[in-house]
This record gives C-alpha cells, structure tokens and sequence, in this order.
C-alpha cells in the first residue's frame, strides 16, 4: 500500500537531539515509517514503504554522511523508484529520494539540519510551509519546533487524500526515547497528536527526565516522590 505522507525529519548538531514528525491517509504511520538515534540521525520512509531503508541506513548514519548512505540504502532496493526516503546525518547533512513512480503530488525540500518529504499531497504548499516553520523557530526545543513543522503542513493542505494517523519521535542520546507518541487512528491526527504531546509534556516528561541513564543508573527519582507531584 502506498503511504502518501508528509513528514520532516531533523538533527541539532548543537544539541545531539534529533527526530521526526509524520502524518499520513494510512493507519498507524509511525510504526513502519520513523527511525532516528541521536548517535546517527534521523530516517523517514514512505510512499511505497520499505522499512528495511529505515533500518539500514539509520545503522549506516552512525559512520557515513546522509548522502552515501542514501545512495548505498537505494542501491540495495529493486523498488526504489517507488519509494521515498529523507534522512540527516548527526552533523546536521540532509538526503532525500523521491522516485519518478510516487504519486503526485510528491517532492522533498532540504536544509540545514533538516529535510521535508511529501507524496500524494495536494501540492508543494505543504513542504513549504513545514520548512518555513521550522527555520522560523531555531531555538526551540526539538519536539515542540517538530510538531509545529507538522501543524504547518497539515494546515497548508497535506494528503490530499484526507487524515489518519501521525508520530512524533525524539532521540536524546539514551537507549530509550525522549518522545515517542503516536495517533493510530483519528479523524484529525495532527491536532489529537498536539493534545497528547500537551498531556505528556505535563505528566511524561517529568518522569523520562528522571529515568535511569547510563551515566546516573539510580535515576533522579527522589524529586518525584512526593505523591502530590505523581
């Protein structure tokens, strides 16, 4: 099945974080679509998906820049004038593919520390208006300046064919995520996606910033054990 999709992908070199926001006409987009590790850099692939694109070159970001690991990932795919894949690298370099056989409208953008891709979209408006929201915020926190990115495009037209499902994922550097959340099956995804970010940000965020980490395996539990702050 195709995923006509639109999602932006991204990679702070300043800060180590990166991420990825998507929306999609299809169920459950997040779950076959998004890969990202702060170590390597962040991966979407869509249209005619092929997860393995994501693996694979979310793997190869660890050593290699965005565009030879994505020449290396297309070369391995007899079907890569069907998919399409956006990928930044953790020194903030974007590649992306959009094959001649994905549905119109289709197309990518690509900038500093970031990439947009779109297929079956109701036309460039969407990729433009990511972009733009994204250069206009720079010192916003990753997960917020994503799902604005994400806002943008949806208001700007997105799938033309209608709305289903978004992700919104974020990678600090830990063997967990900072933000992983998903939207499987709504009639307005990115607006439900923007309401459950708001309930994480005030009672998840807390708790992930007080997890275990390599460097302090106890966590930083103590500040949550006042019952009146669970």
């Amino acid at each position: 099945m195709y995923a006509g999709t639109f999602s932006i992908v991204a990679h702070d070199a300043a800060t180590g974080v990166c991420g990825v926001a998507i929306s999609s006409r299809m169920v459950a987009i997040g779950s076959l679509c998004v890969f990202a590790h702060a170590q390597a850099g962040a991966v979407a692939t869509q249209a005619l998906i092929n997860p393995l694109l994501g693996a694979d070159a979310l793997e190869l970001l660890r050593s290699d820049p965005a565009e030879d690991v994505l020449r290396r990932v297309l070369e391995t795919d007899p079907d890569a004038d069907s998919r399409q894949v956006a990928l930044v690298d953790r020194q903030g370099r974007a590649a992306a593919h959009t094959g001649p056989q994905t549905h119109p409208w289709s197309g990518h953008l690509l900038g500093e520390g970031y990439a947009v891709a779109g297929n079956i979209l109701t036309g460039a408006a969407t990729l433009e208006a990511m972009a733009r929201r994204w250069e206009e915020r720079p010192g916003e926190a990753m997960d917020e300046r994503l799902l604005g990115a994400l806002e943008a495009g949806q208001a700007a037209g997105g799938d033309r064919r209608g709305r289903q499902s978004a992700a919104l994922y974020v990678h600090t550097g830990q063997p967990y995520p900072y933000v992983d959340l998903r939207v499987d099956e709504h009639a307005d995804p990115v607006a439900e996606l923007r309401r459950v970010h708001g309930v994480a940000r005030r009672e998840l965020s807390p708790f992930v910033a007080a997890l275990p980490t390599r460097a302090n395996p106890r966590g930083s539990f103590e500040r949550l054990l006042d019952p009146d702050s669970l």
